[in-house]
């Protein structure tokens, strides 16, 4: 099944901007069907597990205050 980018942005539970960025360094795989960029489950769910692989980073900015 193939979804549009707001959809597997929302899946994804992140911005068009990011889904942008993974896209364009082949993280995440899409289709182009005509001028549509699709985006297959599978491939949405593939990266999902790969992600849960990856160490989780948490930044904090040192200009702003905390609390």
């Amino acid at each position: 099944m193939l979804v549009d980018a707001r959809e597997a942005a929302r899946l994804l539970g992140i911005g068009a901007r990011k889904l942008w960025e993974i896209t364009n360094t082949r993280e995440l795989p899409a289709v182009r069907i005509g001028r549509a960029i699709r985006y297959d489950m599978a491939d949405i769910r593939a990266f999902i597990e790969r992600a849960k692989d990856k160490p989780f980073i948490v930044r904090i900015s040192q200009n702003r205050p905390l609390g």
